[in-house]
């Protein structure tokens, strides 16, 4: 009688255990189909795509690595493209994070209407792509445009933004720091998360404004301004909206970037397994510039648990 009692009693149990480690599972099995069939799916059929000859319409014949080497060693297109989109990167990246720096810093010290400000700041970020591409086009318009007319104001005969080679990319970079208010929300939170006691201990021993700013506002800042600068990077080698429909990649190609390079090997030239390695070859670059931000900012990434723990080996 014993054994026959104990053994519903130790089923109830164990099916009890799998559903209590089972309910966890279920619940974040929505994000898990999701990532399996629209962020992993995709990631290995772009990545077996890569390695055939894929057209759009016609037979798919597998060809190795034939379109990595084709596009490395055969193609100057492809690095035409990739040295425009580095040097955007070169200065799309510093003058966002700076610029959202600044605007941040200001927001954090208004007190009066800040929500507005805020609000204000960070909603051309929201704007789609579209819309914003036709207001900077009125905006940089050589005819009509509003930059050129507040030029004209002062004497200054408004250049053609769109139309010279030197300008164009220039216009694409303003047009892009326009929605710079994510990276400002981001490093926002940051400065409000820094204790007040930091800078009122520093102000009573008589250290000055820019010491503090050096020396605990930036190191403060270390995790998110590193989460902001790979975000950036990223951002700006996947830049496509903006060019493709204010300069169509012109004048004279000076703003084909890379993400346009493939967009057109894809849509224009209906060569998928050729756009899907140029892809990959982007997110390798990606990649390796993020790990070699990721390695250069243990020198100035300030991460306040790993400075306790020394402290309390040092202190052992």
């Amino acid at each position: 009688m014993t054994y026959a009692g104990a053994e519903p009693k130790v089923a109830r149990r164990k099916r009890s255990a799998i559903a209590r480690y089972a309910a966890p599972y279920l619940f974040i099995s929505p994000w898990i189909l999701g990532f399996l069939f629209f962020t992993l799916g995709p990631l290995v059929f772009s990545l077996t795509m890569s390695f055939y000859d894929w057209p759009v319409v016609g037979e798919r014949s597998f060809v190795g690595l034939e379109n990595y080497r084709s596009m490395l060693f055969e193609d100057p297109q492809f690095w035409e493209s990739l040295w425009i989109t580095v040097k955007f990167a070169a200065i799309y990246v510093p003058f966002n994070i700076v610029m959202s720096f600044l605007l941040a810093l200001m927001l954090h010290h208004i007190t009066f209407a800040s929500g507005f400000f805020r609000t204000a700041f960070y909603l051309p970020s929201v704007i789609s792509g579209v819309a914003l591409v036709t207001i900077w086009s009125w905006i940089y318009s050589r005819e009509y445009g509003l930059l050129n007319f507040m030029l004209s104001f002062v004497g200054i005969e408004g250049p053609n933004w769109l139309g010279d080679p030197n300008l164009a990319i220039v216009a694409i970079i303003i047009a892009s720091l326009w929605g710079l208010g994510g990276t400002m929300l981001i490093l926002l939170t940051g400065l409000k998360a820094i204790p007040k006691e930091l800078y009122e201990a520093a102000t009573v021993s008589g250290v000055p404004g820019w010491a503090q700013m050096v020396f605990i506002t930036l190191p403060m800042l270390g995790p998110m301004l590193l989460f902001t600068f790979i975000t950036s990077i990223i951002s700006a080698f996947q830049q496509l909206t903006i060019a493709l429909l204010l300069t169509k990649g012109g004048p004279l190609g000076s703003t084909y970037f890379f993400a346009m390079y493939i967009y057109d090997n894809a849509f224009k030239y209906f060569d998928m397994g050729y756009a899907a390695a140029g892809s990959w070859v982007m997110f390798i670059i990606v990649l390796m510039l993020s790990l070699g931000v990721m390695r250069w900012s243990a020198a100035w990434v300030y991460y306040e648990g790993e400075v306790r723990q020394n402290d309390g080996e040092n202190n052992a």
